[in-house]
């Protein structure tokens, strides 16, 4: 138990609303406690972004105690109090769970050791023990203001070190996403995982397969989209994660002569990266789209060689095959995949630019990300590219009557326009002498 006197946490940095909650809590009798990343970031002098609660009260229990209160969940059972746009998320402290007991109606484990239900409730030692991080170890106490730290979270905070609680093959075991989610805490504090940690990685993130596509996607958003995805991509590729993610993708990279494919996603993730971190939006519709690209255009070649189909013809049944076995390991929202589908058709419609062509194309709601498209594709080497990115930025620039006069100085072969189809006058029917 660290005193007040010997930490730098200040009421003034927590959030009032999780204040209200601990309060609230402690008035009903029950235990309440402030836990893990907000405690942490705070010692590390990162303003958090999430205030997480933990309390010997079940989730009925409080329930009763918040009319704001909503309960979701059904592999790990939480409370959540909503204040307008915050949400304080409160869960009820874990205990040990019994291992595989299909008959158990409130803890169960796969045959590889996950744990597919577990609301087997106990004390706070046992809460700390099932936690998956030293540094997430840590819980801070409104009663006296002072930190209990179980597992050596404050050493491993100045030492500088992601490290387990317990044996890492069972806790990796239990829920492999935390093997995503060492890499992700690695690269966002700025520390190293503990050899005994990383260790066994490699050969456990065939595990990933077992998660459900939907908890992929919410993981691969945090890795991705946190300003430091570039680390992460890097990390991911080094301790065999990234090819359980993106199988497809993966092996064309392995494959490349030419460097241009893992130069292409690197230079996508360094530019997200930028765009994060000067506060601009990005959309997973582009990341998707530029991660699933290669694996498009393999599959579309292979359309046109194999089933003798028209290019586009190739290029849109391919579409549908690769987002269709993307969504057997990550399972994309479809007003996501909408986005990337959209990208990619402009990308086979930004060479047609005469008439009202480039205009109307220019109109497109996903116009804009489909040009950083282009753009991202010359930026990693598709060279050949060059004139028509460099014709859509000048394009961009002009007003109206400049648009015009662009289109009809382009040449004849590029102007776009149809054939004029000639059709046939109609036979006039004889008069009759009637």
């Amino acid at each position: 138990m660290i005193p007040r006197s010997e930490h730098n946490i200040s009421r003034k940095q927590l959030s009032p609303n999780a204040i209200k909650v601990l309060y609230r809590l402690k008035d009903g009798g029950y235990d309440a406690y402030l836990v893990g990343g907000c405690i942490r970031d705070i010692l590390l002098g990162i303003e958090p972004k999430d205030f997480d609660v933990v309390t010997n009260a079940t989730p009925e229990q409080v329930k009763k105690l918040f009319r704001n209160c909503r309960l979701i969940g059904r592999r790990f059972r939480l409370a959540h109090i909503v204040f307008g746009r915050e949400i304080i998320e409160v869960a009820t402290m874990r205990g040990h769970h019994q291992g595989q007991d299909s008959k158990n109606p409130i803890s169960q484990s796969s045959e590889h050791g996950q744990l597919l239900r577990d609301n087997v409730y106990g004390t706070i030692e046992e809460d700390a023990e099932r936690r998956d991080f030293s540094i997430n170890a840590l819980y801070y106490s409104v009663k006296d203001f002072s930190i209990h730290d179980f597992a050596n979270g404050i050493a491993a905070i100045k030492e500088r070190k992601i490290e387990l609680i317990g044996d890492p093959e069972t806790r990796y075991r239990e829920d492999p996403v935390r093997m995503l989610r060492a890499v992700r805490f690695a690269t966002k504090l700025d520390m190293q995982i503990a050899p005994a940690t990383e260790a066994p990685i490699k050969d456990l993130a065939d595990l990933l397969s077992n998660i459900p596509p939907a908890r992929l996607f919410e993981e691969t958003l945090k890795l991705f989209l946190n300003g430091k995805a570039e680390q992460n991509y890097h990390m991911l590729r080094e301790m065999g994660l990234f090819k359980q993610l993106f199988p497809a993708l993966d092996a064309i990279i392995e494959q490349s002569d030419s460097g241009f494919e893992p130069r292409f996603i690197a230079q996508m993730f360094a530019n997200t990266d930028q765009r994060i971190n000067a506060d601009k939006k990005v959309t997973p519709a582009f990341v998707y789209a530029a991660l699933l690209w290669f694996p498009l255009l393999k599959r579309s070649e292979q359309l046109q060689q194999q089933e003798q189909m028209p290019m586009f013809d190739a290029y849109a049944q391919a579409m549908n095959q690769v987002l269709a076995e993307n969504a057997k390991q990550i399972a994309v929202p479809k007003r996501f995949t909408l986005g990337a589908r959209d990208i990619w058709h402009i990308q086979m419609r930004l060479d047609k630019r005469g008439g009202q062509r480039a205009y109307r194309l220019s109109q497109q709601p996903r116009f804009k990300a489909a040009y950083d498209f282009l753009l991202l594709r010359v930026e990693s080497g598709e060279h050949q590219q060059q004139a028509l990115a460099d014709w859509w930025t000048d394009y961009l620039k002009q007003d109206i009557n400049g648009q015009k006069d662009m289109v009809k100085s382009l040449p004849t072969q590029e102007t776009g326009k149809p054939r004029r189809r000639y059709r046939r006058k109609p036979k006039k029917k004889p008069q009759s002498n009637d």
